[in-house]
């Protein structure tokens, strides 16, 4: 390793762009400090897939756990600074959504998220980070290119 990586914490993370059902809204966590709008996501532990750990992390992070994916939605490499630290992330993210039959209702997740299920455009506009933003429009592409059901 050379200085350069030596700067930089790296780590694996898997999450997920979340749909109802019927694929109109996408499923956002509000994070009860720091005033933060995500998707569920997180680390990849030792010896997990990277499609377990974004199920895993919407079921956690979210209490949804009725979940079907649709698609793999590819990876990204975000790197970012807290505090003094330059972490590298590698996100792997996958398209979900709830299984038919589902309800859509705030089910116990992680104390420090609210879900908030959105429509697509305001899931946009209500991300806090660029990154995230990037996992809405990969999603959109591919169900606009799907041949049914597409998203409009």
């Amino acid at each position: 390793m050379n200085q350069r990586e030596a700067e930089f914490i790296s780590y694996q993370a898997a999450g997920g762009v979340v749909l109802t059902a019927d694929r109109e809204k996408v499923l956002l966590l509000v994070r009860s400090f720091g005033d933060e709008v995500r998707l569920p996501k997180g680390h990849v532990e030792l010896g997990e897939s990277a499609v377990a750990t974004a199920l895993r992390e919407v079921r956690e992070e979210s209490g949804y756990d009725d979940l079907e994916i649709i698609a793999p939605l590819g990876q990204q490499l975000v790197s970012f600074s807290v505090g003094s630290r330059a972490i590298r992330r590698t996100e792997n993210y996958f398209l979900m959504q709830l299984r038919p039959g589902s309800q859509v209702t705030c089910q116990p997740g992680e104390a420090q998220f609210s879900p908030r299920w959105v429509v697509w455009e305001e899931a946009l506009t209500q991300l806090t980070f660029e990154a995230e933003r990037e996992w809405i429009r990969r999603a959109r592409t591919y169900l606009r290119a799907e041949p049914r059901n597409g998203v409009e």
